[in-house]
């Protein structure tokens, strides 16, 4: 057998359901890559028979997929640090929102920007997620709000994926919140509706279609409109839904059988059947939860016993998670919902796969599928939950050829 390349003296975490559910990590010797695929994996003793055209020593080191944040905002102009010390004063959410804050302060920031220089200011951010071994990152849009900057952003999100060693999903979030021009939310959801999702889809820009779902956002019933539209497509949804209250918009995307609820602090217990039947992941985001101060848990216990497939991602926006780091949000997992380090890396692995539609390509170790891997200078698979700002990649491999890490992020 010949092969591109030769990975020997490595432990191999699989993430695969076989593996995983014995709450045991893999511990194969040797792994071959072949044609940005896993060609072969198998003993020491076997790998003696491969010839390659490269072999690297993996230095009894850890082996992972390549990690997937499955939910950023991370394309955006300007910054909301002002919010942040409204926000330390006592300042809610909701109250910013109504004053003319969040959302739509970023959304006038980034309609000054041209399409350029949104692709530097987000490169910056993305170079972030690409040093801590993330191949694989769903970029949404939602701060353009209009025909232009909805593109714009979608556009930009696509340019980064073929800039950088990155794999890129974007999703069309209109429905993220009421731009200043209009004052009617229904309206507003017309507009979308007919006009601006036609053109997005017309330019290929849209993996998928996102809402947000929230009294400070758009009723289950507009949300249902946006769903519609999608289905009419033939594009995906997603929701952000049961953040702030429980408009059970996780179970209208179960009814759309959606990829993602995400989010999910107030998801009442009786839809998490629903979302499970559907085979819909859910998405939690720790790091909103850390930046806004919230307490009130998402039912993890819950969505454990009926088995519903939990990622983890960054939430990478501007206002309400400004972490540009998904090692970090794996560990205010842990910490903040109990999650177990095995849990928090299956959520930046297979089943972030599952949130993007990807399951069959990426997210585990396993012959056939994509060549996108990380090697990690670590004892045991938990230190990559176990603390913060201490662990970064050996190596990182993106359809089976070694990435530089950036000099700075």
């Amino acid at each position: 057998m010949t092969v591109d390349t030769l990975i020997r003296n490595v432990h191999i975490a699989p993430m695969t359901a076989e593996v995983t559910n014995g709450q045991e990590y893999g511990n194969t010797g040797a792994i071959a890559l072949k044609n940005g695929l896993i060609h072969w994996m198998g003993s020491e003793h076997e790998a003696n028979n491969i010839e390659s055209s490269e072999t690297i020593d993996g230095g009894g080191y850890w082996l992972t997929p390549g990690l997937i944040d499955c939910h950023t905002h991370l394309v955006y102009g300007g910054q909301r640090s002002r919010e942040f010390e409204l926000k330390l004063q006592g300042a809610s959410y909701e109250q910013i929102s109504r004053e003319g804050g969040g959302i739509v302060s970023t959304v006038s920031e980034t309609r000054k920007l041209s399409e350029a220089q949104l692709f530097e200011v987000s490169s910056q951010r993305l170079r972030c997620l690409l040093n801590e071994g993330v191949t694989t990152v769903e970029i949404k849009s939602g701060y353009g709000l209009d025909i232009q900057n909805e593109v714009k952003m979608l556009r930009v999100a696509r340019m980064l994926g073929e800039n950088h060693p990155v794999s890129v999903r974007t999703t069309f979030l209109g429905a993220h919140a009421l731009p200043a021009e209009f004052s009617n939310k229904d309206a507003y959801i017309r507009f979308l509706i007919k006009e601006v999702l036609p053109e997005v889809h017309r330019l290929k820009l849209a993996d998928a279609v996102d809402f947000f779902c929230e009294g400070i956002a758009f009723s289950r019933a507009q949300c249902e409109s946006i769903c519609q539209a999608a289905k009419s497509l033939g594009l995906p949804v997603k929701g952000h839904v049961e953040q702030l209250s429980n408009l059970r918009g996780a179970s209208l995307v179960a009814e759309y059988a959606g990829l993602s609820v995400d989010h999910l602090e107030y998801l009442h217990e009786d839809d998490i059947p629903l979302i499970k039947k559907a085979g819909v992941t859910a998405v939690l985001l720790p790091g909103a939860f850390y930046f806004l101060g919230e307490t009130h848990l998402p039912p993890v216990e819950s969505l454990r016993k009926h088995q519903v497939p939990i990622a983890i991602a960054s939430d990478l926006n501007p206002g309400s998670s400004p972490i540009a780091s998904l090692l970090n949000v794996m560990n205010l997992a842990c910490v903040q919902f109990k999650l177990s380090p095995l849990e928090a890396l299956l959520g930046v692995t297979r089943h972030a796969a599952g949130a993007l539609g990807l399951q069959d390509s990426i997210g585990q170790i396993k012959q056939g599928y994509d060549a996108d891997l990380v090697l990690w200078p670590i004892e045991s698979p938990a230190q990559l939950s176990y603390g913060m700002n201490l662990v970064k990649p050996e190596r990182i491999f993106k359809a089976g050829k070694q990435v530089q890490a950036a000099q700075a992020c």
